[in-house]
């Protein structure tokens, strides 16, 4: 037993030092991330992972990084002349940096003009469209005319923007930290999407982060991270220093140590745009647009066509809705071009302008099944499903339906249009013509579609065997077949933490269950482990 146990001692003793070999010495052991609800999932993995016009990316959050966790660019090659002066130009911020934390931000500042520079104009050209109404709220709350830049870094300015670990808009904000905002998530509405309301919630989280901290370092650390951990790693280091904090090895995740010199480097490139061959920002590309209020119920496909827009026109303007029907009981205001306002006004002042209106939003509880929804709503089984676009005969206890709140309800679901209008309207706008071998799954796959959205958008069955020569309508895909630029589904990529459940996960993302398992091809109990990857599709 000796010998054994001597034996282990020796092995375990020759693998630390094995793994000490590739870190720095560091007395400190890891904290437990606090930061925007656990927005960061482990020390030393990439950060979130964020969606742009449809398709994953990764964010400015994760350029390549080599071996040593250092950004992953050529080095070698000298700067010129207008790179060496955008570098050393001043900022507002007052950064008093050695030389390594200025070669990390220089590191930065090459992969931006260089390597990632495509990817950086498209976000400078979609910043356009927020940035004027973002300065002025910014300025409202007192606050240094740079950070109105931060988005950069959170999401490349994209509203519809999610991470792995939930946060969402572009100011990604996780749901609770969000609804401490007075930004709503819920299975109508995602606030954090609001451009205006989550930039609002940014300014008030910042000003406060920068009341606690007196430091715009730290104040930056703690909106990445979260106020609790750089508060412990303050405590635990003795130090209030950002980047000395940043220096003491896993005592902040990769992505808080990277955070500040990112926004640097951002910020120098931005002042210095014509200088280094970028366009300038143009501050006069801000749509105008008029404010409508709208009453709970509203049936935004409707509108939006009452005035010649699309559902993914609309969408744009209003990414904050999540269904095509504005939450019962509730009036917002919704945004229109002005020259389209009148139009609408005069819309919604017809009778039919909410025949959504008399629907709620409904909790399963034990016993529940379609037939009892039916009977106590009194409303017909295929109505129902319908409504909540469902095929499946299961109901889960906790997940919500949408149901008709009175009989004229039950009369306008009726009256919306049933399997055969569906197929009719999806034959005239038909984009793609059924080969041999084309199933909807297949389909689904190929053009990043759900089968349930392909089933729905030709008044179909997900089960529907596809005929050659058949004519179907597939959503975001134009005539000769190529994915239009508006997407209304995008993938995320979530990584399984201890704690998950499926209905969590499903919750988090305004999916179900059932979705989860046919997505993933999870077996029938629906069993997930931590580490295990799940494809969902949210959508917007």
């Amino acid at each position: 037993m000796n010998i054994r146990l001597s034996f282990l001692v020796l092995m375990t003793l020759l693998l630390l030092s094995a793994c000490a070999a590739h870190q720095k010495p560091s007395s400190h052991t890891a904290l437990p991330d606090g930061g925007k609800d656990a927005r960061i999932a482990a020390e030393g993995q990439p950060g979130a992972s964020i969606l742009l016009d449809g398709e994953e990316h990764l964010s400015l959050l994760d350029p390549p990084l080599d071996a040593y966790g250092r950004i992953d660019v050529d080095t070698d090659s000298p700067l010129t002349d207008a790179e060496k002066k955008a570098l050393e130009s001043p900022l507002e911020f007052e950064f008093v940096l050695d030389i390594q934390e200025t070669r990390e931000v220089e590191r930065f500042f090459r992969y931006f003009t260089h390597e990632g520079r495509e990817r950086f104009e498209m976000w400078l050209k979609r910043s356009e469209q927020f940035l004027p109404e973002v300065r002025d709220i910014f300025a409202e709350y007192g606050l240094p005319h740079d950070l109105i830049y931060l988005p950069f870094l959170e999401s490349g300015y994209n509203p519809m923007a999610y991470s792995r670990a939930g946060a969402g808009g572009m100011w990604q904000f996780m749901p609770r930290t969000g609804q401490s905002f007075g930004m709503t998530f819920d299975w109508w509405l995602d606030q954090r999407r609001d451009p205006r309301m989550s930039t609002h919630g940014a300014a008030a989280y910042l000003s406060r982060l920068y009341d606690m901290f007196g430091d715009w370092n730290l104040a930056l650390a703690a909106y990445n991270a979260g106020e609790g951990r750089i508060s412990r790693a303050m405590q635990r280091s003795g130090t209030d220093n950002y980047f000395d904090l940043a220096a003491i090895n896993n005592l902040l995740a990769l992505e808080t140590r990277h955070y500040v010199p990112k926004f640097m480097a951002i910020l120098k490139i931005i002042q210095n745009l014509e200088e280094l061959g970028f366009d300038p920002i143009d501050w006069g590309n801000t749509p105008k647009l008029a404010e409508i209020e709208i009453k709970g119920g509203t049936d935004l496909v409707a509108l939006a066509n009452s005035c010649g827009m699309d559902w993914d026109a609309f969408r744009q303007l209003n990414p904050a809705f999540r269904r095509q029907v504005s939450p019962p009981g509730m009036n917002l205001t919704i945004f229109v071009p002005e020259d389209k306002q009148a139009t609408v006004q005069a819309y919604l002042k017809k009778p039919a302008a909410a025949p959504f209106s008399g629907f709620q939003r409904y909790q399963v509880r034990r016993g529940d099944s379609w037939y009892a929804l039916s009977s106590r709503f009194d409303t017909p089984i295929n109505v129902l499903k319908r409504i909540n676009n469902r095929t499946s005969n299961t109901l889960r206890i906790g997940e919500s339906v949408m149901v008709p709140a009175s009989p004229a309800a039950v009369a306008a679901a009726q009256q919306t249009g049933g399997a055969s209008a569906t197929q009719q309207r999806a034959s005239q706008r038909a984009n793609h013509v059924v080969q041999s071998g084309d199933t909807l799954w297949s389909l689904s796959r190929r053009h990043g579609v759900t089968v349930q959205t392909l089933a729905q958008a030709n008044g179909i069955t997900t089960g529907s065997t596809l005929r050659v020569g058949q004519r179907l309508y597939i959503p975001q895909i134009d005539r000769s077949g190529t994915r239009t630029a508006s997407s209304t589904t995008n993938v995320v990529q979530y990584r399984v933490r201890s704690g998950d459940t499926l209905w969590r996960i499903a919750q988090r993302y305004g999916v179900t269950t059932n979705n989860l398992v046919a997505w993933n091809k999870l077996p029938s109990n629906g069993l997930i482990r931590p580490g295990d990857n799940l494809k969902i599709y949210v959508t917007q």
